[in-house]
């Protein structure tokens, strides 16, 4: 039951009216308006922006917006559930609804608590791809990657929950540079592990200690064979022995934060022979069929010349066609093949498994890296599929206000795991999303864990216990009270009407249309943001009762106004539930 979408749909319909009535032209687009809460809660439940949207539209039927609104509202005021309609300002549009409204949404709520909010799935929308993580396979997960593991993993659920068919992907870099070194320093372990006294690791090497057991298993599964094999020997399978053993490590670290992926994509595969080409190639040969690649010259970056700058004939993509500020190249000087013309082969893979909606969660530092793969994904595609990349901030580490250091070159870093073991994962995956995206974002160890307002986890959290407990502890005034979901659904809701109470209902009510914007932006923090809104409008209203006695949710001289109370704080605690779900944060019956 979307309140916002039930309104949306009867002004739309006011709206095609007045078009066979020939005062509104007829071509408009219905989806230019919106219904959502006012900004000022004492000017309505609704507002709407209708007349002001068609304002140009409307001219030649109604003359000054204002006029359009008020055959809106007189239109508006006939409809039952409409309590009062009225113009604001230029042509805003306030609306009231009955109460019984409300009364009817939190009945669906209480009976359906896992389905209020939930969308069935769209016909046509398509299928969505969210890749995430897709850390270097070279050591364990650090803190760095914490955050856009989770903002990946709760925008995947909330999709899911907005009715997208979602698949959760992790990219394997294990094609570039970086997995021969590992190799390298994996081997250096296997030497140790034979006896062997290495010394100070060795620099470009990863100097971690979570390499000897790498370097142990690879002695209990070669012996002391590879010690007589040059590296061109060895390199390749110690590097895939290594490559295995740190995503098994990497999974582990993810399964900590209740995370999994569906599909772990190699890069290396990319470049496997299928005949004659190899999938970079087929992504090249598919452009330059399109007329997209030629061979031609870059001019220099603007600034300070890098000094691996080359003057040269290159493999340019025509990105500048699709937004780019310039062409890039697809292959180095030495033939190989550029990371951009891998990730290309790669989202061409996506649009190929029927992904059209492919969204891709990244490190800030990569900013500059996302109009050309835009640009890729709407040429391998011709436009059929979008790509939305969301950017991560980094997190600063803190402990009591002062700065954890951590390094992963040098071996002395803080790994996700450390984290979670130290605050646990309802901590990291709420604060981690309690911050937009690309909002920097400071996490103290010290402060995730405080049992205070002041901590927001446990300020919903404590909510939610808060109202399970309400609801026990009503059991005990009213051993026989029937608090089943068919009986609190059944609950005389017409007796909440203190302005707490309906304000509470109020904010459960939006909790549909919250769902669907925050899908439709991409944007999970909304959901945090808005448990915490909920947890406070539930905290105020209790606090309240301490004062004044009759608003407390248990009234043991009131019977039925306490079983409609509890209808209430069933629907709260069912709502809370379901947003923590989306952020993969639990939602405890008691706090210890």
């Amino acid at each position: 039951m979307n309140l916002f979408a039930d309104f949306h749909a009867r002004i739309a319909a006011i709206l095609a009216r007045l078009q066979t009535e020939g005062r509104l032209p007829a071509e408009l687009d219905f989806g230019r308006f919106v219904v959502e809460p006012p900004r000022d809660p004492s000017h309505g439940d609704l507002a709407c922006n209708a007349a002001m949207v068609f304002a140009k539209e409307a001219k030649a039927g109604f003359g000054a917006p204002r006029a359009f609104a008020e055959a809106i509202v007189a239109a508006l005021a006939r409809e039952d559930s409409v309590a009062s309609a009225e113009v604001a300002g230029p042509g805003f549009i306030n609306i009231r609804v009955k109460p019984e409204i409300y009364d009817r949404i939190i009945a669906f709520c209480v009976n359906n608590p896992g389905v209020f909010g939930r969308a069935a799935s769209a016909p046509g929308a398509g299928k969505v791809n969210v890749e995430y993580v897709s850390a270097n396979p070279t050591g364990p997960m650090h803190v760095g990657h914490c955050r856009g593991a989770v903002f990946g993993d709760a925008l995947a659920s909330l999709l899911a929950f907005a009715g997208r068919a979602v698949t959760r992907e992790y990219y394997i870099n294990d094609a570039g540079a970086q997995v021969d070194v590992l190799a390298r320093s994996a081997y250096l372990r296997y030497r140790e592990a034979l006896g062997e006294a290495v010394g100070d690791i060795p620099e470009g090497l990863y100097p971690g200690d979570y390499l000897k057991p790498v370097g142990v298993a690879l002695v209990a599964k070669y012996g002391r064979s590879l010690l007589d094999q040059p590296e061109s020997q060895w390199l390749a399978p110690v590097r895939q022995f290594a490559i295995d053993a740190m995503m098994d490590l990497i999974r582990e670290d993810l399964k900590a934060l209740a995370i999994e992926h569906e599909v772990f994509f190699s890069e290396r595969s990319l470049t496997v022979k299928h005949g004659a080409s190899d999938a970079v190639m087929a992504a090249v040969d598919a452009l330059r069929a399109k007329s997209l690649i030629y061979e031609g010259r870059l001019p220099p970056p603007k600034g300070q010349l890098p000094e691996d700058w080359e003057d040269r004939e290159q493999t340019l993509f025509r990105s500048t066609q699709f937004g780019d500020d310039v062409d890039r190249p697809l292959l180095k000087s030495d033939g190989a093949y550029t990371y951009f013309a891998s990730d290309i082969a790669y989202h061409r893979s996506k649009f190929e498994r029927g992904f059209t909606t492919m969204i891709d969660v990244w490190g800030a530092d990569h900013g500059g890296y996302v109009k050309r793969m835009k640009a890729a994904v709407a040429a391998i595609s011709g436009g059929a599929a979008g790509l939305d990349v969301k950017l991560c901030q980094l997190v600063k580490l803190m402990r009591n206000g002062e700065p954890v250091k951590m390094s992963k070159r040098s071996g002395d870093f803080v790994t996700l795991r450390d984290v979670v073991d130290e605050v646990g994962a309802d901590a990291v995956r709420f604060m981690m999303l309690f911050r937009k995206n690309d909002a920097p974002l400071e996490f103290d160890l010290a402060k995730v864990i405080e049992q205070s307002k002041d901590n927001p986890v446990f300020y919903v959290q404590y909510a939610h216990a808060r109202g399970r407990s309400t609801l026990r502890k009503a059991l005990e005034a009213f051993p026989d009270m029937d608090l089943t979901p068919a009986a609190l659904r059944s609950a005389d809701l017409a007796l909440l009407d203190d302005a707490g109470e309906r304000a509470l209902m109020a904010l459960i009510a939006q909790y549909p249309r919250l769902i669907e914007q925050a899908a439709h932006a991409h944007e999970p923090h909304r959901i945090a943001f808005y448990l915490h809104d909920l947890a406070s409008a539930f905290h105020s209203h209790w606090n309240r009762g301490k004062d004044e006695h009759g608003l407390r949710f248990i009234n043991e001289e009131k019977r039925f106004l306490t079983h409609a109370r509890l209808a209430l704080v069933s629907s709260f605690t069912a709502v809370l539930a379901s947003g923590l779900a989306i952020l993969g944060v639990s939602a405890p019956e008691e706090m210890r």
